[in-house]
């Protein structure tokens, strides 16, 4: 043969290239022909239009979006404004926060026993506290009215100790009364 000569094992050597004959793919490639495969027969996706709407879009963004939770502290606010609860709240909370808004001192002598109309009823443990509750009643309104805010507490009435009292409700009968049980 021409251009080709022996080794010394008798195979034949030739100087042409070698063409590589049809090789089995490799799991790589196999891998990559079935998704190409894939992406083209997979249906054309068009890219979606941005939702600027809160309620048609059913996620919540990156961005802040009135349906994000809120803080529990705003949230009883909006609910307190929107009902107005406000003057209310203000009442209520006199009780619990009566030695910061009287000072320790007096909260410790007097105990505040209702409000109504305006007129805030207390209750001194001796009657020397009623009679300095009552010197001190302008000051005392003064600090209420600068923390509750005007008009929740119009006048300051101070009692003082008084005797158990065996009646109960607003009805009352007239005579002896139960004059056996004391003897």
């Amino acid at each position: 043969m021409p251009g080709s000569t022996s080794r010394a094992g008798g195979s034949p050597v030739s100087d042409d290239p070698i063409e590589p004959g049809p090789a089995e793919p490799g799991p790589s490639e196999r891998g990559r022909r079935l998704l190409d495969r894939a992406r083209k027969s997979a249906p054309r996706r068009t890219p979606a239009r941005r939702r600027t709407d809160p309620v048609d879009q059913p996620w919540s963004g990156a961005g802040p979006d009135p349906r994000d939770p809120a803080p529990l502290a705003a949230s009883v606010g909006d609910l307190v404004r929107e009902r107005d609860w406000e003057d209310t709240l203000r009442k209520a909370g006199i009780p619990a926060r009566w030695p910061q808004l009287v000072g320790a001192e007096v909260a410790d002598h007097c105990r505040p026993e209702r409000l109504e109309a305006g007129v805030l009823t207390c209750v001194a443990e001796s009657t020397a506290w009623a009679t300095q509750l009552r010197l001190l009643a302008p000051t005392i309104l003064t600090r209420l009215r600068a923390d509750l805010g005007p008009g929740v507490v119009k006048q300051l009435r101070v009692h003082g100790p008084s005797a158990p009292d065996w009646r109960h409700g607003p009805l009352r009968v007239t005579g002896r009364g139960p004059r056996d049980t004391y003897g």
